[in-house]
């Protein structure tokens, strides 16, 4: 599983990069290479405060499922902790940056239900936090287990 949120991670983190790519021409009203010689006059829909946040939100997202995958070691989980965790932190974050992006792209922000994409949105970012909120609390109750490293106990590691 550690294997496969280190995949996820790596998936997660190459969208947001791709997101900087409109977040780019936003900024800019144009598609610009250095060192091409040409610029291409261009617009996408959405504006550069959502693409900002579709572009962060794949690469931290990632970046969280490295973090989860790095240090699943260190926790004592239950066979059922570890699967909320590993289910959770990939829903979590799939979901998360799915909806940066469809936000953006459809000129929605998912604050609040109603209106067809908007309702998109805001469910994806609704089991975006069950997910990663679901995994935080099995990691916390994976660290605290009697014999976790809270404890002291058997396989506990000390960290300086």
């Amino acid at each position: 599983m550690r294997a496969l949120l280190v995949a996820h991670g790596a998936a997660l983190f190459l969208l947001g990069l791709a997101s900087g790519i409109p977040f780019g021409i936003e900024l800019l009203q144009r598609f610009e290479l250095w060192p091409l010689p040409f610029l291409i006059p261009m617009d996408v829909p959405g504006d550069a405060r959502g693409w900002r946040m579709a572009h962060l939100e794949g690469i931290l997202n990632g970046l969280t499922l490295f973090g989860v995958a790095g240090t699943a070691h260190l926790v004592k989980f239950t066979q059922r902790g570890a699967l909320v965790a590993y289910w959770g932190a990939v829903t979590g974050g799939w979901a998360n940056t799915i909806a940066s992006i469809i936000g953006p792209l459809t000129e929605t922000r998912g604050l609040a239900f109603g209106g067809a994409w908007n309702s998109v949105v805001y469910l994806l970012f609704v089991a975006a936090i069950i997910g990663i909120v679901a995994a935080m609390i099995a990691i916390l109750q994976g660290i605290v287990r009697p014999n976790g490293l809270s404890r002291g106990g058997a396989g506990a590691r000390r960290v300086d």
